[in-house]
């Protein structure tokens, strides 16, 4: 959950029960109920996962209710608590990437959220599997058309307000919303009736870090008990819902999953982020009879020239073979630089310095350039090109890889988009004994021993230094 997103809620006084002290179930009794858990879901036809914050605490993002959540230290007069890193670099936790290998396993086939992160989408449940109840702050939507656009950083308002972009569709062009409920919104109708679609086709409704106390989200697993199927709780607190349930687990999300999917003999997949950026190379004209020629560079989102680049920190250019020319440090947004000089080819080194969350500090890129030809069109196949470099990825264990996805030129200028990927984390989960220990390690979080015990000897992370999704939505 946002922190910005917090201080962007209108007021509401009562916000249900808060700071309920958390209930640990004993080792024997955990264990029992996992291996309890994991036979009925391998045995479910029609499991529909209903997720809450709890699930989103071990990426670093606190929870509302719990003994340290927003809302309860809000009420106790101690002010909004500190995300361990940015919003938009929250990698998914042990129970997002189990949710997502028992979805390619054809056993879950939909998750409902009620938690605005995006990290079920960016950990790869595919977006028509998947009910955003209460909006989602990395999403934009178009009210004529209805197209949605994917966005690698948060969105600037909530109460599915106007933004500042509009529908790249040609024959739309409509400004664009967001899509984050406030207090008084309404849940959005294509996301409720699909939830409510598969809560009354489940045999097992599995509950994950969520307090149940949110009407009308709360009552949608109750939806399944008219055909005869089962909910089950996992949550650290008592829930409302309870008494209607088959199981309830007390224990730690992740710790809980990390057993089931033991007990499936269902291994983790790591989990890689690629980001994307356009590097916009432009020349304008040639003067003079030395043939002099300006021209200028651009870093920028693949979301449009004027939405923030969240991931990069700054830029440096330098200029290899050419000594005399100074290294040009972009600190700010727009990434910028304009040069003239002589009509001649060019060895141009951009170093892209990543911003704090990311595995790795930068990456270097050659971009030559030869200003009478042109470098070419390249045109790759995207979901390849992405594919390989998570395979890659995984097989070094560091991040810090990219490729060019595309090259064009712009008809009528002297003008090159070159579009990149490029690693920006990788997480392993490795194998875990599910009561004595948890197993995630996240290459960005730091992470208190308040909110989760985390024992990085048990896990496999690698990131390095300075080497060189979900099924896409819209990129504007």
């Amino acid at each position: 959950m946002s922190l910005g997103y917090v201080q962007k809620l209108s007021f509401k006084e009562d916000v249900g029960t808060l700071g309920m002290s958390e209930i640990f179930d004993p080792p024997n009794v955990l264990q029992q109920k996992i291996e309890e858990l994991a036979s009925l879901i391998e045995e479910s036809k029609h499991l529909v996962v209903f997720t809450g914050a709890g699930i989103s605490t071990s990426c670093g993002i606190p929870d509302f209710r719990g003994p340290k959540g927003v809302w309860t230290l809000q009420r106790e007069g101690k002010g909004v608590p500190e995300a361990s890193l940015p919003f938009h670099r929250a990698m998914p936790s042990l129970t997002h990437v189990a949710l997502v290998e028992l979805e390619k396993a054809g056993i879950l086939k939909f998750v409902i959220s009620q938690n605005v992160d995006s990290i079920h989408l960016r950990s790869g449940i595919p977006r028509e599997k998947l009910a955003e109840l209460h909006g989602n702050s990395f999403m934009e939507i178009c009210p004529s058309c209805g197209a949605e656009y994917l966005r690698d950083f948060e969105v600037e308002t909530i109460g599915m307000k106007e933004t500042p972009r509009r529908c790249s569709d040609i024959k739309c062009g409509a400004k664009l919303r967001d899509t984050v409920l406030d207090w008084e919104d309404a849940l959005p109708r294509k996301e409720m009736n699909a939830a409510s679609k598969h809560c009354r086709m489940a045999d097992v409704v599995l509950c994950l870090g969520t307090s149940l106390q949110i009407t009308p989200a709360c009552n949608l697993p109750l939806k399944s008990l008219r055909g005869g199927g089962k909910i089950v709780i996992v949550n650290l607190q008592p829930t409302p819902k309870d008494k209607k349930a088959w199981l309830v687990v007390h224990g730690m999300v992740d710790q809980v999953m990390a057993g089931v999917m033991e007990r499936l003999n269902c291994q983790i997949s790591p989990y890689v982020r690629i980001d994307l950026f356009h590097v916009i190379f432009n020349q304008t004209h040639c003067i003079g009879e030395r043939k002099y020629t300006k021209w200028s560079l651009r870093v920028i989102s693949v979301h449009g020239e004027k939405a923030p680049l969240s991931f990069i920190k700054s830029v440096e250019i330098s200029f290899p073979d050419r000594r005399e020319l100074k290294v040009a440090v972009l600190q700010k947004q727009p990434f910028v630089l304009k040069r003239e000089m002589l009509l001649r080819p060019l060895d141009i080194l951009l170093k892209i310095n990543l911003s704090d969350g990311c595995g790795c500090q930068f990456v270097n890129i050659d971009f030559p350039v030869n200003f009478e030809e042109s470098s070419g069109c390249v045109n790759l196949d995207k979901d390849k090109v992405i594919q390989k470099l998570k395979d890659v990825t995984v097989q070094d264990q560091c991040c810090g890889k990219f490729s060019v996805i595309e090259r064009k030129n712009v008809p009528g200028q002297k003008k090159e988009l070159s579009t990149y990927a490029v690693v920006t984390n990788i997480v392993k989960y490795g194998a875990i004994a599910p009561i004595a220990k948890l197993s995630v390690v996240n290459t960005v979080a730091k992470r208190s021993k308040e909110k989760v015990d985390i024992r990085s000897d048990d896990c496999l992370m690698a990131s390095c230094e300075g080497e060189g999704t979900m099924k896409k939505l819209r990129v504007q």
